[in-house]
């Protein structure tokens, strides 16, 4: 059965309203208008209502093209917020990026909340989490509170060093953090004889390693998922895959999952999407996961 999952209890996110080919959203006190390709549909509050509402802007459709505009000079550049579940809280920081980006995607909460009951339901002290793709580090931090031991991978530094001060205001501390192309350290750590009780991927459509190392998902995603079910514990274990290509269903992710690993338990496949308050449905990526205890 193919799921659609949203976050439902984020008190310091709300999709606003999307359409258009954007989206309304508030990150705590701050609301934003932003490109969103997926919203191919109008929208449903007015213009006016938009314009009254924003606080920032970006202009231009482009992730890489484009820039900021301040309704309000006063508006900060950076700010705070918190996510908290029954088994974790963490804090990150937001900051408006040349790409559109502010430091988190609000729809992988549905993702964390797994993570932390995993995390929290093993019987193995201190159950080793390994994020893939890591980002800024917001399924890290929530496995670190919820008493994993974790490592971080991204190729970029400037966003593991963004990750790193998350953790600081979130008052956690000891994650690993490694900078290097994903496909490279699970091979590495396959060779070490390494296991890991959950293991989180996010990867994008494409890439780039810290040494030109050239990620494509489509080329490299089976590669990936038969080298990272070595590096599962056998006993206790989660999984989560998770991609935003628009050409990979929920029904591709399980392919690829199955043939990873034909004997996989507890599998879960699905849609996420954000609900707007005005209404609409926003859909953003497709997930597989899998647990065993």
């Amino acid at each position: 059965m193919i799921q659609l999952l949203t976050p439902t209890h984020w008190k310091d996110y709300e999709l606003i309203d999307c359409g258009d080919f954007e989206k309304l959203e508030r990150f705590g006190n701050v609301v934003l208008i932003r490109p969103e390709p997926q919203a191919v549909w109008g929208k449903t509050l007015t213009d006016a209502e938009w314009q009254k509402r924003h606080d920032i802007r970006f202009k231009g459709r482009s992730a890489t093209a484009g820039e900021w505009i301040k309704k309000n000079p006063k508006t900060p550049d950076r700010w705070h917020i918190e996510y908290k579940n029954n088994d974790a809280a963490i804090k990150l920081r937001m900051a408006m990026t040349s790409f559109k980006h502010v430091g988190v995607f609000p729809e992988q909460a549905v993702n964390w909340d797994y993570i932390a009951q995993n995390v929290k339901r093993f019987k193995t002290n201190k159950p080793k989490v390994l994020n893939l793709f890591a980002y800024t580090g917001g399924a890290s931090l929530i496995a670190q509170s919820a008493g994993a031991d974790t490592t971080h991978v991204d190729s970029i530094k400037q966003v593991v060093t963004w990750a790193n001060e998350n953790q600081e205001i979130s008052n956690l501390k000891d994650i690993r953090w490694v900078v290097e192309d994903a496909l490279k350290f699970v091979k590495r750590e396959i060779k070490r004889g390494k296991k890991y009780n959950g293991i989180i991927l996010d990867p994008p459509a494409y890439g780039h390693g810290p040494n030109g190392e050239k990620w494509k998902l489509e080329d490299h995603i089976t590669e990936m998922m038969n080298d990272v079910m070595q590096l599962l514990d056998p006993q206790e274990h989660f999984l989560i895959l998770n991609t935003y290509s628009l050409g990979f269903s929920s029904v591709i992710v399980e392919n690829l999952i199955r043939s990873a690993n034909p004997k996989v338990e507890n599998l879960e496949i699905g849609e996420l999407y954000l609900q707007a308050t005005a209404g609409p449905k926003l859909p953003l990526g497709v997930f597989g996961k899998f647990y065993k205890i």
